[in-house]
């Protein structure tokens, strides 16, 4: 991980139908292992405890998400990923488990505005009603994988690898363009 990092589109924004930011730096852990392998030491090093299926968890400005039954995402810092990693590394010692810390390979943006399932829906086959706020969708926003996190019904994140943060980010703008309004969900 560089010293001199930045986020992969520094100051990206646009405003249409939803707001749409570049959320600049996150922390990214991923855990892969038995929930019960991870769970004490996740615990013991973050304070967080296991989510349920498609959930996320948050405590101190961390957050956790399942991604698959045996693989959770840990949010947390930029600057406390790495340290963070360390400890989860010793604390999961001997175990059939691991944790990489991609934090700068990843690129998150943020959407907000109550069209922000209409704008998703454009991209992402995903029936967005169904979505509650502490989900995480895994899916396509067009041509690549991404991940959806609801903070709310009006709010959500969407990551990628930070190689297709300009694809996204330009779909995103596109889909949010103020003609191009489906009003699926409004």
């Amino acid at each position: 991980m560089s010293e001199t990092m930045t986020s992969a589109l520094p100051g990206a924004a646009f405003d249409g139908l939803v707001s749409i930011r570049e959320a600049g730096l996150c922390g990214m852990i991923p855990l892969r292992g038995a929930p019960d392998t991870l769970a004490g030491p996740l615990a013991e090093v973050t304070g967080l405890v296991m989510p349920e299926t498609r959930r996320v968890v948050t405590r101190e400005g961390r957050t956790l998400a399942w991604m698959s039954p045996d693989e959770f995402l840990l949010m947390l810092p930029h600057a406390e990923a790495r340290a963070t990693t360390a400890a989860l590394s010793d604390a999961l010692a001997g175990r059939f488990a691991t944790v990489a810390d991609v934090s700068d390979a990843r690129a998150v943006f943020r959407l907000e505005g109550a069209k922000t399932p209409d704008v998703l829906a454009k991209l992402c086959p995903v029936d967005f009603a169904t979505l509650a706020p502490g989900e995480i969708r895994r899916t396509r926003a067009g041509q690549i994988a991404a991940a959806i996190l609801v903070e709310r019904t009006d709010a959500m994140q969407v990551i990628c690898f930070r190689s297709v943060a300009r694809y996204l980010f330009d779909a995103l703008s596109i889909a949010a363009s103020p003609d191009a309004d489906p009003a699926l969900y409004g």
